[in-house]
């Protein structure tokens, strides 16, 4: 992201919401990985089918196609895993979910994988916004559709700091394209949705931050520029170093 986008749409908000997959980290390499190991489980499922509508990043990772655009990201793993794997049954489907996004951090650098690593310009980003997460009066947050286990290991295994306020998965009712991710962070900043920047990659993600009420930057790490302009975002840029 550009400095003119950073330094006049990002720092001065009240507070900036990011997205974490796709926004902050590549996590492909893992999720190509999970879902292996899923299928040993689940034979049934189509493993190249479910990775069309993944996370893929046009960064990083060697192991995908850049024409792949992710149908279900920004959606909760528990609602992936329910969709693919036939999982109805709550408490197994708790227990999975929290199986399957180990699975990602844990095969994200096996076979020789990249790992999990930090999207371009999101260091920097971070360096800057570092000492502004926390309470009473955070400045950042972070609001992702991953559970609460994913999100810590995630973050801390790509060196990002982890904010006094991260939305995950189990905290809302309802995940992304509702509002409710988006519509927590900001309560949680003390923050009006309408002064918040929400910094997003997924279609699902921009529609959640949108009817929260907040504006939205869209970044292209992982869909193309026509999928993301079609859900209206407010800014549009490459990625957070542009």
């Amino acid at each position: 992201m550009s400095p003119s986008v950073v330094q006049a749409k990002v720092m001065p908000a009240p507070a900036s919401l990011f997205d974490m997959d796709g926004t902050l980290i590549d996590s492909s390499a893992g999720l190509e990985g999970a879902w292996e190991a899923f299928k040993e489980t689940y034979p049934h499922i189509d493993v190249p089918h479910i990775l069309e509508g993944a996370h893929v990043y046009r960064y990083s990772c060697p192991f995908f196609p850049t024409n792949h655009l992710a149908g279900s990201q920004g959606v909760r793993t528990m609602d992936n895993l329910r969709d693919h794997c036939g999982i109805t049954d709550p408490e197994l489907l708790e227990s999975e979910a929290i199986r399957f996004e180990q699975t990602i951090v844990t095969s994200a650098s096996a076979k020789g994988r990249p790992g999990i690593i930090r999207l371009p310009g999101v260091k920097e980003a971070m360096n800057a916004l570092t000492s502004r997460r926390h309470l009473p009066t955070p400045s950042w947050a972070i609001c992702t559709s991953s559970t609460n286990v994913y999100s810590t290991l995630a973050l801390t295994t790509s060196d990002i700091p982890i904010p006094d306020v991260l939305v995950t998965s189990e905290t809302v009712e309802k995940g992304k394209p509702n509002p409710d991710p988006y519509l927590l962070g900001a309560k949680l900043c003390g923050v009006d949705p309408a002064d918040c920047i929400v910094i997003e990659d997924s279609p699902n993600g921009i529609r959640s931050g949108l009817a929260a009420g907040c504006k939205v930057v869209g970044i292209l790490t992982s869909h193309s520029r026509e999928s993301v302009e079609a859900v209206k975002p407010n800014w549009v840029v490459q990625d957070l170093s542009k």
